[in-house]
């Protein structure tokens, strides 16, 4: 019989619904129960596509002994990460705390009050290689409850006021901050295959952003090359699917050959952005069309009927990690035929030998990445995977992963012009003002016709960002209104006088933490992206409010930064633009103007504002439509060609 999880709308949540684990949503009703039982809570937090959340379900959520230990024992809540990031926050600090790391699935043992005493990640169900199993943790945390409480409740106390105990920090921001942080890139950088340290490489590309960003300010050769290798590498190799396009969690050599196999909507997202800003920044042709491969994945694959894009493909099928992508030299000849085959299978480094398990992961690492010729016989191979078991996607819709996935579309527009992919973002945006907005008013995640919990920080620094870059490139100034009404509710029920923004508001759950999230992981933080907007408002609108705000979060962040420049790069972006702002075009139309395409005339990086008609502060000149240019402070004589100034 189906636990407590059979009515939630989570596709995670709904992978347990039939273990025979007694299982609660996070409600106050599972509390209760613990309060009144006087058992400890064991809270278990993941999300559907995590490889190694199957293995600990498969091993110990399926299994009948454990699922008795923690019926009799505990009372166990399950939480999906990605529509609870607030409750996610919380208790990764908390693993973090008791481990030094953590990563999910995340597991914490904790009381009816929600104070956690114990916590780890993926647990076997028996004893190996020095690790702990499952059951004999169950046993000794539940005899430890019984006999020595004080202990476990000493512990919890103790790493609660130590996550409480971060102290204030004040200050201004650091001009030098980018400067330090190219320099410490420089000393991780992986010169012989791309990317920074060693293994596990994530993709992170706000840190290729940056790079690119200070390139463009400053002409430091260093940062072009480390970007530049570090996307081609990642094209390269296996974390790109070269058969269905769309890139792959990570990479788990230092190589770019064998990926973690499962495919997230904002590695995707970001991947589009960067590789859209190293086309605008080199003018090289692959770089956008690895942004259009991705983006015909995300449209194909992962794109709801009425627009809005879906969160995840798994890793596993038929309980194998990457089974689906992998391909024998025999399959692809007897598809293509023995000549073509036979050249495909040198172009990819498909061999008798395999490159992974024994069979193959397609890659470039040894070939042309430009070469084309061989593309026409893709579609192919693809139909033929696609017979295969298929991947579990994860349909529901998130806001913040929109938000990213808008703006990553209106790049690609920006960048190449084709307004499949403008289209692609208002639909979107369309989606989330349907299903996810009442008013000005976030909420978290859409699935099966249901809404989930008011929007986080992330939500709204996403869809601002995605405002912004619709106002953009349609000059349509209910984008930039928008921005401007949930960039104000944002301050108002996230912010705090001290600095920075709240991971969850006022009007959300209390927790026993309220973070300030900075640190940028495999998304940039919502303080960072917050940064980000603040500046690129203060620029459009030129309200004192803005840029107030803008400097104010600038400095917050700042104090972390000092510490860990290289994992604030989001923030560091968002400080070079303040430091030299891009070039600000107001254009003065003397009627009616067609906006359509209009945004593509300009610059790609200048900042446009289209006003209705002209005003005091800005007449037409000449009865002509009018441009006014400036950076910065600084503003040249109004003209009617705006290409005289640039």
């Amino acid at each position: 019989m189906s636990n407590r999880l059979a009515n939630e709308t989570s596709p995670y949540l709904l992978q347990h619904k039939d273990n025979p684990v007694d299982w609660y949503p996070w409600c106050d009703e599972a509390f209760e129960r613990a309060k009144k039982e006087d058992k400890p809570i064991f809270l278990s937090i993941g999300y559907s596509a995590c490889h190694w959340c199957h293995v600990l379900a498969h091993e110990s959520f399926e299994d009948e002994e454990i699922a008795d230990l923690l019926n009799q024992y505990f009372v166990s809540v399950k939480v999906d990460k990605e529509e609870r990031p607030d409750i996610d926050s919380v208790y990764m600090a908390v693993c973090q705390a008791f481990t030094g790391n953590g990563g999910w699935p995340t597991s914490i043992f904790m009381t009816a009050d929600r104070k956690p005493f114990f916590a780890g990640t993926y647990f076997p169900k028996t004893s190996r290689g020095g690790m702990i199993g499952f059951r004999e943790l169950l046993l000794a945390i539940h005899e430890k409850w019984v006999s020595d409480r004080d202990l476990l409740l000493k512990q919890s106390d103790a790493i609660i006021r130590l996550l409480n105990g971060s102290p204030a920090m004040s200050g201004t921001a650091d001009d030098n901050l980018p400067h330090l942080a190219v320099s410490l890139y420089e000393r991780s950088y992986d010169e012989k295959h791309g990317g920074f340290g060693r293994a596990p490489k994530f993709p992170t590309p706000h840190n290729l952003l940056f790079l690119l960003d200070y390139y463009e300010r400053h002409k430091t050769v260093s940062c072009l090359n480390m970007a530049e290798h570090t996307l081609m590498q990642m094209y390269r190799g296996g974390m790109f699917d070269h058969i269905g396009f769309g890139f792959c969690r990570y990479s788990t050599d230092r190589f770019f050959l064998v990926p973690h196999f499962e495919k997230m909507l904002y590695d995707n997202a970001l991947l589009i952005l960067v590789y859209c800003k190293a086309y605008s920044v080199t003018k090289k042709e692959i770089y956008l069309a690895i942004a259009e491969k991705t983006a015909a994945y995300i449209l194909r694959e992962m794109t709801s009927p009425e627009g809005g894009f879906y969160s995840s493909q798994d890793a596993d099928s038929e309980g194998e990690e990457g089974k689906y992508y992998l391909f024998t030299p025999g399959e692809i000849t007897k598809i293509l035929g023995a000549e073509i085959g036979a050249r495909f299978n040198r172009h990819f480094d498909i061999t008798e030998a395999g490159n992974f398990e024994g069979k193959n992961i397609p890659n470039l690492l040894k070939s042309d990445a430009s070469d084309k010729t061989l593309e026409p016989y893709l579609p192919a191979l693809d139909d033929y995977r696609k017979k295969r078991h298929s991947l579990h996607r994860d349909e529901k819709i998130l806001t913040s992963w929109n938000g990213l996935m808008i703006a990553a579309m209106c790049e690609l527009y920006h960048a190449g012009g084709k307004k499949l992919y403008l289209s692609a973002a208002q639909n979107a945006d369309r989606f989330i003002q349907k299903y996810l907005c009442s008013g000005d008013t976030l909420f978290v995640n859409f699935h099966r016709g249901k809404q989930g919990v008011r929007g986080f920080l992330d939500d709204y620094a996403a869809y601002i960002l995605a405002q912004l870059l619709l106002y953009r490139d349609t000059l349509e100034s209910e984008y930039l209104n928008r921005a401007r009404r949930l960039c104000n509710k944002a301050i108002a029920d996230f912010g705090d006088n001290a600095g920075g923004f709240y991971l969850y508001g006022k009007d959300h759950e209390e927790l026993i933490l309220r973070p300030k999230e900075t640190y940028d992981g495999a998304i940039p933080s919502g303080n960072s992206l917050m940064a980000y907007d603040l500046v690129r408002l203060s620029f459009l609108t030129e309200e004192e409010k803005y840029k107030t705000e803008a400097e104010r979060q600038l400095d917050f962040l700042a104090q972390s930064a000092a510490q860990y420049p290289t994992n604030h790069a989001m923030f560091l972006s968002a400080l070079l633009e303040h430091q030299k702002p891009p070039i600000k075009i107001t254009v003065v139309p003397d009627q009616p103007i067609d906006k359509t395409g209009l945004s593509l005339t300009f610059p790609p990086n200048a900042i446009v504002i289209l006003l209705n008609g002209p005003t005091k502060e800005y007449p037409i000149k000449n009865g002509k439509t009018t441009y006014y240019v400036c950076r910065g402070h600084s503003c040249m004589p109004p003209v009617n060609d705006w290409k005289e100034l640039i």
